[in-house]
C-alpha cells in the first residue's frame, strides 16, 4: 500500500488508503502503527499525508511506541504538520493505553511466576527516570494482598527500611513478599547494594516466618529475577 497522494485530509484519499475506513472494514489489528497514529493526526499537509507524517515521527524514535509515549507536546510540535492539538491527541491516546495496561496488571490476583510480577510492576516503574523500591505482599496462596512503594530515590539508588517492610507484612498477615525496584539506566545486572538489601530482608523474614520469594529488577522491556537466577 502506497501513500503518495498529497491530499490534506484523510477523507479525500482513495478508499483503500483511508486508515479509518480500513479499521472499519478490516478491524483495528489490520492497521500498522503509522496508520493508527495517522488517525490521531487526522490530516497531513499540502506536501505530506498524515500516514507519511506518522511514519516520519515513528522513524525518529526507532518505531518504538514506548518511546513515542514519552514525547512531550513540545517534542511532537518539532515535526512540521504537528500543532498543539494534534500533539495532545497523540499523547492522550498513548496515556490511555498505558493506563489500560496498568489496570490489567491490577486485575492479576495471583503470582505464579517472575513474569507475572513483571507484568504487574512494569507499567508502574518500568519507564520511570528515577529509582523506586516496591514491595508486593502475598497471602499463603500467593495472591496479592497489597503492593506499596517503600522508597523513591534518584538514579543512584533508594533507601530501604527493613522495619517498615515487615511492619506492613505483619499488619496484612502476609506470609510472603516480593521485592521490586527499577533501574532507569536499563541495566539488569544487580549491584552489590541490591544483593545486600535482598539478603538483609531475607534474613529478617526468616525470623518472622515471612518468605522473601523473589527480588525483581525491572526496566522498560525486561527484568532480572533473583529467584530465577538462584541467587536469592
Amino acid at each position: 500500500m502506497r501513500y503518495e497522494n498529497n491530499s490534506i485530509s484523510i477523507k479525500y484519499w482513495a478508499e483503500d488508503d483511508r486508515p479509518r475506513e480500513k479499521l472499519i472494514l478490516k478491524g483495528k489489528t489490520a492497521l500498522s502503527d503509522a496508520e493508527l497514529v495517522a488517525i490521531l493526526i487526522g490530516s497531513g499537509s499540502k506536501n505530506e499525508s498524515a500516514v507519511n507524517l506518522a511514519k516520519r515521527i515513528l522513524a525518529s524514535i526507532d518505531n518504538n511506541l514506548n518511546s513515542l509515549g514519552k514525547l512531550t507536546v513540545e517534542d511532537l510540535q518539532k515535526f512540521k504538520g504537528i500543532g498543539e492539538a494534534k500533539a495532545i491527541s497523540i499523547i492522550t491516546a498513548l496515556e490511555l493505553g498505558r493506563r489500560r495496561r496498568l489496570e490489567a496488571a491490577l486485575e492479576l490476583p495471583k503470582i505464579s511466576s517472575s513474569k507475572a510480577v513483571f507484568d504487574i510492576m512494569q507499567p508502574i516503574i518500568g519507564e520511570l527516570k528515577h529509582e523506586e523500591f516496591w514491595v508486593i505482599y502475598l497471602n499463603n496462596s500467593n495472591k496479592v494482598l497489597y503492593k506499596e512503594q517503600l522508597s523513591k530515590g534518584g538514579l543512584t539508588g533508594t533507601l530501604v527500611d527493613v522495619r517498615l517492610v515487615f511492619k506492613k507484612a505483619l499488619d496484612l498477615y502476609a506470609t510472603a513478599i516480593i521485592l521490586c525496584h527499577n533501574h532507569p539506566s536499563g541495566k539488569l545486572q544487580p549491584s552489590n547494594a541490591d544483593k545486600s538489601i535482598t539478603q538483609k530482608l531475607k534474613q529478617a523474614g526468616e525470623t518472622l516466618d515471612i518468605k522473601v520469594l523473589d527480588h525483581l529488577i525491572v526496566t522498560e522491556n525486561a527484568y532480572f529475577s533473583f529467584a530465577d537466577e538462584n541467587i536469592l
